[in-house]
């Protein structure tokens, strides 16, 4: 006898430079070390809001290496993420605490953190997506098996991505084009 078993895709967004504003000096984006420096991009709200109506996991994915140094305090940075979760509906957001020396393996361009929800979240990675204005989530997405989407930047690099668009819209409206829903069905027999 079969069943089925839902699967989910997941849409995992770059947090700094996506879905919140940054200050830019020196040709390197600073991400804001105090909440009330941490500005929503609320052109965001209703992009999401249809990718979640499609049945997607929404996450954020974020490289936060000034925790490990104390600025900004991981108590700021959590409450920064629990302002994005409830303004933009996201299921969770992961982050890579940790220094460039540590080698740690949930760093972009590294893994993990898509490897992390991927078990959390029973996700299907191979029809999940990767949206970032960085070269290192389009590098992230490319090994886990994620189709990756930039936006526009001075920061896509020239490394392996599978579209650039020119912001959140286009980005949004190409994961709905390739893939309708994100809720995927599969038959398994029933022991």
């Amino acid at each position: 006898m079969l069943g089925q078993s839902a699967m989910r895709a997941a849409v995992f967004f770059e947090r700094d430079g996506v879905l919140n504003s940054v200050r830019v000096e020196k040709q390197q984006q600073i991400t804001p070390p105090r909440l009330e420096e941490f500005h929503l991009k609320l052109d965001a709200e209703e992009p999401l809001r249809e990718l979640k109506a499609a049945g997607y996991i929404l996450l954020a994915t974020t490289n936060q290496p000034g925790i490990a140094h104390g600025t900004p305090s991981r108590r700021e940075v959590d409450m920064m993420h629990a302002l994005l979760q409830k303004r933009l509906g996201l299921d969770g957001v992961l982050l890579c605490p940790h220094d460039p020396d540590d080698d740690c393996c949930c760093r972009k361009p590294k893994t993990g953190l898509i490897t992390e929800a991927a078990f959390k979240w029973h996700l299907d990675l191979d029809r999940s997506f990767v949206v970032s204005d960085k070269w290192q989530d389009a590098q992230a997405a490319h090994v886990a098996g994620c189709t990756s989407i930039l936006i526009k930047s001075v920061w896509n690099g020239s490394g392996h991505h599978d579209s650039v668009v020119s912001d959140l819209t286009a980005a949004v409206n190409k994961i709905l084009l390739l893939q309708p829903t994100g809720l995927l069905r599969v038959n398994c027999a029933a022991v």
